[in-house]
């Protein structure tokens, strides 16, 4: 166990280490902070650093690996809001909506038109076409959902997901690498904000990544002030997702005590309301109960209320901090990348997720040129709808521009919110066909 403890370490040193090369070196704030996050832990993954000894300390390190990940992001998302005046987002509105809409158009005619083109290579086409509109509307979250509630084999999820993964990482790599740039020409609008405001820029795009003084006293503890309001609306919003998930429970245990298996016996009918929430408290395990999309819905609008309050909003280097968060998150996900999960056997179904790939990717180009929408915001939306929000703050902090943060991590969120019913309808609709 003890390499286990020292690539966690490292998890955290590296992030520490690029920090400190961005302050000193020209070339490392040319490349990027999370550029380099990336690189780091593709090479190691590439070196074959995370081999084990034995599957069970594989298994244990697999665990400690998804716990770091998911706290990072939790804890980042607040930090980075704080001090973004969120009276500037709520001018883009409109066009946060056309992004949302056309990402959503887009991505729902590839996967129909993917089905045609495909349906005959892919096993199970119409539920994966299903499972594929939830990956790219919500994340693994509602892939993962869907693929379990349309009863799609194992072996088909796994190999469907290696594809998307090594399809869409590269994209991801494309848009932190500088691919920004491109759609910025593409699309040259401007983001909107709060008009007849001078110094909107200097608001929202100045010190973008300026760790200097981080740890001076003066900074110091204004940062821990803000890591403190963040650690408290985690904690708030995983105690309301065990709660939400256990009232679920509990409804359920109610509606079907005298004629579910499970539940038959369990309770009597004229159990208190105490006794019913304890039995379905016990349910499933606790980590079962925190619902992502709840927890980051939470955390969102907390930050969002916190950064009307000034002493919220003027607190030093909170956005910072959250950037160091961010950076362990991409070196972790960058390391769980494994090039052998591809098997040549299945490149029909990569070609199925190419095709959606490449054609929601163009079509959403193409509504934003007309929406005149800006290139950052789209960039974003691309983000927040292919992979989740927990990826919108790398690539706005790549490009160093706050004023679509918010857009990206909220359409993200209702992307998590849709996919689920838009990937059932669509598997359903083609089913029939």
């Amino acid at each position: 166990m003890t390499k286990v403890y020292i690539i966690l370490a490292c998890y955290v040193l590296f992030p520490i280490l690029i920090i400190e090369g961005f302050k000193r070196w020209t070339i490392v704030q040319k490349i990027g902070t999370v550029v380099l996050a990336y690189a780091v832990g593709i090479i190691a993954s590439l070196c074959g650093v995370f081999e084990f000894a034995t599957p069970e300390i594989a298994t244990s390190f697999s665990k400690m690996q998804s716990m770091m990940m998911n706290v990072a992001v939790p804890l980042a998302i607040p930090l980075m809001l704080f001090n973004c005046d969120f009276k500037l987002w709520t001018k883009a509105l409109p066009k946060t909506a056309w992004a949302l809409v056309g990402g959503l158009v887009a991505i729902l005619v590839s996967v129909v038109s993917g089905y045609f083109i495909f349906r005959n290579h892919v096993p199970d086409a119409a539920n994966v076409s299903g499972m594929m509109t939830g990956i790219y509307t919500g994340g693994t979250m509602n892939f993962t959902a869907l693929g379990n509630a349309l009863q799609v084999d194992k072996t088909v999820i796994s190999i469907v997901l290696a594809f998307e993964m090594v399809i869409t990482t590269p994209y991801i790599f494309f848009l932190l690498g500088g691919g920004y740039k491109i759609f910025r020409k593409l699309l040259p609008y401007k983001d909107i904000t709060h008009k007849g405001r001078t110094d909107e820029e200097a608001v929202e795009t100045n010190d973008v990544e300026n760790y200097r003084g981080m740890f001076e006293k003066k900074n110091f503890w204004g940062m821990m002030k803000g890591l403190g309001l963040s650690v408290i609306f985690l904690a708030v919003g995983a105690g309301l997702a065990i709660l939400i998930t256990t009232i679920q429970d509990a409804i359920h245990l109610l509606n079907c005590v005298t004629c579910c298996p499970y539940c038959n016996g369990v309770l009597p009918e004229d159990a208190s309301w105490f006794a019913v929430f304890q039995e379905a408290f016990k349910m499933r395990p606790i980590g079962a109960r925190l619902n992502e999309l709840i927890i980051i819905l939470t955390i969102t609008t907390l930050a969002i209320i916190a950064s009307f309050f000034k002493k919220v909003r003027e607190l030093p280097k909170t956005f910072e901090l959250g950037m160091f968060f961010i950076l362990i998150f991409s070196v972790i996900v960058a390391s769980m990348f494994d090039i052998n999960s591809v098997r040549g056997e299945s490149l029909y179904i990569g070609g199925f997720v190419g095709w959606i790939m490449l054609m929601s990717v163009t079509l959403h180009l193409i509504f934003c040129r007309i929406a005149k929408v800006s290139g950052d915001l789209f960039c974003v939306s691309q983000v927040g709808l292919l992979c989740s929000p927990p990826f919108v703050p790398p690539v706005a902090g790549a490009m160093k521009n706050k004023k679509v943060l918010i857009s990206g991590i909220v359409i993200g969120l209702i992307g998590y919110a849709v996919g689920t019913y838009l990937g059932t309808l669509i598997a359903v609709v083609l089913g029939q066909l």
